[in-house]
């Protein structure tokens, strides 16, 4: 069976809603949210839980395919801005459990401020940023100094809604681009519940992405129980003409 894995740059290929770094065979996983389903049952939106073993499940499609020995978790591990969840302390434990035989590497998000005592209890620091030779991984709510040739963040969420007939859909997808003279991937969100931003016509919220109209757009096309396919739709600037 063909294995469902996009080149986005060299070396750099995305499998289903993570990117993969196959030198370092480092999978990397962006705003997993862990825990929303309670805060919006707080708010009085009924959600099941079940997103946590949807993404397990992904993990491990992903683990079966490809060689992988370390994951980066690339901010927003967690929901919850100013408290831990009882669900947030259970699942983020068990996806450090289910990660134990490689190497983790947590980067802290703009919802993480209070996700190291769980770290802790896996001794597992937070770190800033992560950098692996000319590539900086980093969670992209704010600008840091000492910046790779490659940039890859998450926060943005981003995503593309998509006319079918009188259905309006909406896709998670990646984006790749220039920042000033450097190469910026956008990893979208791998909880499919926040699949977040309609980067066509919505707010952006990151600094890194103040003009995208030459960025490219890759969409995953969600598949429950396979790695989803990424399909090539070309630039914003182009599918805003459509």
């Amino acid at each position: 069976m063909k294995l469902n894995m996009k080149k986005i740059n060299e070396d750099i290929y995305i499998i289903d809603l993570g990117l993969y770094l196959k030198s370092y065979k480092t999978l990397i996983l962006s705003d997993l949210h862990l825990g929303i389903e309670e805060s919006l049952n707080k708010r009085g939106i009924l959600m099941p839980r079940f997103q946590f073993q949807d993404l397990m499940l992904k993990l491990k499609l992903i683990f079966d395919k490809i060689k992988v020995e370390r994951v980066i978790l690339n901010g927003d591990t967690k929901h919850e801005f100013g408290e831990i969840s009882h669900q947030e302390w259970k699942n983020i434990l068990k996806l450090f459990d289910f990660l134990k035989d490689k190497e983790v590497i947590v980067i802290k998000g703009n919802h993480d401020p209070i996700l190291f005592p769980i770290a802790e209890k896996r001794n597992i620091k937070l770190i800033e940023s992560y950098n692996l030779d000319d590539i900086t991984i980093m969670h992209g709510d704010k600008i840091i100094v000492n910046l790779g040739k490659v940039l890859i963040i998450g926060h943005e969420h981003p995503a593309i809604s998509l006319k079918k007939g009188i259905r309006t859909e909406k896709y998670s997808c990646f984006l790749k681009g220039k920042w000033k003279n450097k190469t910026l991937i956008v990893v979208p969100s791998f909880n499919l519940l926040t699949n977040g931003t309609n980067v066509l016509n919505e707010r952006l919220l990151s600094p890194f992405l103040d003009n995208i109209d030459n960025f490219e757009v890759f969409i995953v096309e969600p598949n429950e129980n396979e790695i989803s396919k990424t399909l090539y739709f070309g630039k914003i600037k182009d599918i805003k003409k459509l």
